[in-house]
This record gives C-alpha cells, sequence and structure tokens, in this order.
C-alpha cells in the first residue's frame, strides 16, 4: 500500500506539478491550497506525510502545523518554503518540522528526503536488538536494564538501519536522515558512527564500497 500524503501549496501551478511527480513515483496524494482545507482533511483522514507550503493565505503553514500538533497529531511534515533565513529555519523546527526544504526545489531531492522521513516511522516503539533493547520513541537504548550513552546521531543511524531490514542504505539517504538541508553532512562523522555501531553490534555492519552499508544480523 503507498503512502499517502497531503500537500498543501496555494500555488496552483506548483501544486499540480507536486502532485503529478508524487503520484507517478507511486504515492497517494489529498491536496489543498489554503490551510483550512488541509486543516479539514487532516482531521477527517489519516495521513502518513504532510507536505506544507509556509506562505500561505490566512495564516502560515507554521502556525497549522502548531494546531495539529498541539491536538495530538505528529504526522511526519516537510515543509516547503521560498523563506530561507535561520530565523524561518528554526521556526518550522519549532513548530514541529521533520525536514525543510528551500525553493526552488529539486524534485529528486523531495524524492529522497520524502522517502528519509517516512522509513523513520515504527509500527512498534521498542524494539530488542541481539542483547540491546531501543526505545525508537524516546531515541534510548538499554542493555540489561541499563541505558546505554550514545549520541543522537548514532541512535538515529541504528534506527535508519533497521527500518531498512537488511537493505542497503546509501551515504546520501545516511546524510539527509542525519542532519538537516541547512547543515554540512560528513563523510567522517558517519564513518565515527558506523564504528561506535559496531561496538555494540559486531559482524553486522558491511561497508558497500562507494555506495552505502548494509545491516544484519
Amino acid at each position: 500500500m503507498s503512502a499517502k500524503i497531503l500537500l498543501l501549496e496555494d500555488d496552483k501551478l506548483f501544486n499540480e506539478t507536486l502532485q503529478d511527480f508524487l503520484e507517478e513515483e507511486g504515492y497517494s496524494l489529498k491536496y489543498a491550497l489554503d490551510p483550512y482545507t488541509a486543516l479539514d482533511f487532516a482531521y477527517e483522514e489519516k495521513f502518513d506525510l504532510y507536505l506544507f507550503d509556509v506562505n500561505l493565505p490566512y495564516e502560515s503553514g507554521f502556525d497549522l502545523l502548531k494546531k495539529l500538533r498541539e491536538s495530538g497529531d505528529m504526522t511526519p511534515t516537510i515543509f516547503i518554503t521560498s523563506r530561507d533565513d535561520i530565523e524561518s529555519l528554526k521556526s518550522g523546527f519549532d513548530a514541529g518540522a521533520d525536514d525543510y526544504l528551500t525553493k526552488p526545489i529539486d524534485l529528486d531531492e523531495l524524492l529522497l528526503r520524502i522517502e528519509a522521513v517516512l522509513r523513520r516511522l515504527f509500527r512498534t516503539q521498542y524494539i530488542t536488538l541481539g542483547a540491546y533493547n531501543i526505545d525508537s520513541k524516546h531515541k534510548q537504548v538499554f542493555r540489561d536494564g541499563e541505558i546505554v550513552e550514545l549520541p543522537k546521531k548514532v541512535i538515529d543511524l541504528l534506527l535508519l538501519f533497521i527500518v531498512s531490514k537488511g537493505q542497503i542504505v546509501n551515504i546520501e539517504e545516511i546524510k539527509l536522515h542525519l542532519w538537516p538541508a541547512s547543515q554540512d553532512a560528513s563523510e567522517g562523522s558517519i564513518r565515527v558512527y558506523i564504528a561506535q555501531l559496531k561496538k555494540l553490534f559486531p559482524n553486522t555492519i558491511e561497508n558497500i564500497r562507494g555506495i552505502g552499508y548494509r545491516f544484519t544480523l
């Protein structure tokens, strides 16, 4: 079953462009041109992802997402906006965004970011992996009831590997998963995080040279 996306973009032509592109990629789309219609859709149906513009009639995408978050709706959200200042970026993440793209956007990058956000979704909060127990909601790792102190990005990478179910995770996807669009990603840091995971899970991570990594237990 394809993921279901609620698209909110007040530019009708751009809205239609995104609809056509995402439907061709196999996603199920519901679209709105204003925040009030989008809010009605969000209350009526369950979506896997929200794709929201920021500059909208009546109220901003930030304000809309705040309303949804306050109502208990934690649907992953990506903002698409012409704003590129740090204050706007901070406002987006403060509102509860999972990612942020600045116009003009590259459709292939949008697709990668959508896939990256959707792969973070877990159907269960607690996961047992070898000798470790993982709380995917609070991003904590335990062994014998004791918390294992790990950097947040190491846990994020571990969770990405878990949802990948033994498939190769390429370097670009890891970068998108660990760093927001406003930050420079570091392949050196990725190697450090991989080394930390190998200490916890020996012989489980395969380096696919020039491509990425595969995690198997």
